[in-house]
């Protein structure tokens, strides 16, 4: 997968993505990453890439031309998936990233900045538009970041092992297990016996049970749409009963 990211600020971009498990990845060959200043395809001598917007609202747009030479530019026969951070667009979550990562497709990500970016350029890119959630940020460089590292996590060799992700938050619908390490006691907190017991399906039963418990009381919505089994349920149904004060996700499933 190749990423292009097209910003006012690619250095920031560039630092944050070259660093750690992501810079790895990158330089394994498992992605290409290239990060484009905007102001290099402005149009005049003085490499503007802002204007007042056709409106009473205060302060600047984005030209629509910078970002289209831009884009040309990059992407020349090939056709990358074009996405643009925007509060407007739909709330990024993991399932979103999983699709992206399996697609294969190359990215094109464009940040905005001041107030957006002129609505014609990101109709002729045919752009998606995504959301990392319910605020207003200075720029679309801190998304662009996220995004990126969500996909390219998922990515075949940027992890030494798929478990590294599988079980995480939200892959699998649910929250995370907790998880202890060293010292088996610490302040009088003890491991729990179970995680030391060395018996595997009690485990993993232990595991899927705390990822229900905690998912039911942090984040019941997810419930919503989780895949579910029998056993699932059935204990659902048991944490119902301990916690009565909590809204029931059960009935619709």
């Amino acid at each position: 997968m190749r990423i292009d990211i097209a910003t006012l600020f690619p250095d920031i971009c560039e630092t944050y993505l070259g660093q750690s498990i992501v810079g790895r990845a990158r330089n394994k060959g498992v992605f290409e990453l290239y990060c484009h200043q905007i102001r290099d395809y402005a149009f005049d001598k003085h490499h503007r890439v802002d204007d007042t917007p056709y409106s009473e609202r205060q302060g600047m747009l984005l030209l629509a031309e910078p970002i289209w030479q831009c884009y040309k530019t990059v992407a020349g026969e090939r056709k990358p998936h074009v996405i643009y951070m925007s509060p407007r667009g739909k709330t990024l979550n993991q399932q979103r990233l999983k699709e992206l990562a399996l697609a294969g497709e190359d990215l094109f990500i464009l940040c905005g900045h001041y107030e957006g970016v002129d609505q014609r350029v990101l109709d002729k890119l045919g752009a998606e538009e995504i959301s990392i959630g319910d605020y207003v940020l200075t720029g679309g460089e801190l998304p662009a970041m996220i995004l990126a590292d969500g996909v390219v996590r998922l990515l075949d060799g940027t992890l030494s092992q798929e478990d590294c992700f599988v079980d995480e938050s939200h892959y699998s619908g649910l929250l995370e297990y907790p998880q202890y390490t060293k010292p088996q006691i610490w302040q009088d907190m003890p491991v729990p016996d179970i995680l030391i017991s060395g018996h595997h399906a009690n485990i993993m039963k232990w595991r899927r049970e705390k990822s229900l418990e905690e998912t039911y009381l942090r984040r019941p919505e997810l419930l919503d749409t989780a895949p579910l089994t029998d056993a699932d349920r059935a204990y659902l149904s048991e944490l119902k009963a301990r916690y009565e004060d909590l809204p029931d996700f059960l009935d619709n499933k």
